[in-house]
């Protein structure tokens, strides 16, 4: 697991958390903010603000493919 903390802004990242029915989720995007306490991940579906202390594990992921048209 990363430090999301450190990671930079800009970074690809998904972040896996806990979601108040106790069943995880990811949130797969740019890392756009971090603060004492949540994240906020510009996904697809737009931008997901994650509360740190909900989240499991986090990790840098490679860019996304590009699409094929």
């Amino acid at each position: 697991m990363i430090d999301l903390a450190t990671t930079p802004l800009g970074t690809r990242v998904v972040v896996r958390y806990m979601l108040p029915d106790g069943m995880a989720t990811d949130a797969l995007g740019q890392l756009t903010a971090i603060d004492a306490s949540h994240c906020v991940v510009d996904t697809k579906r737009g931008l997901q603000r994650v509360p740190l202390a909900q989240v499991i594990a986090a990790k840098v992921v490679p860019p996304a493919p590009e699409s094929r048209h």
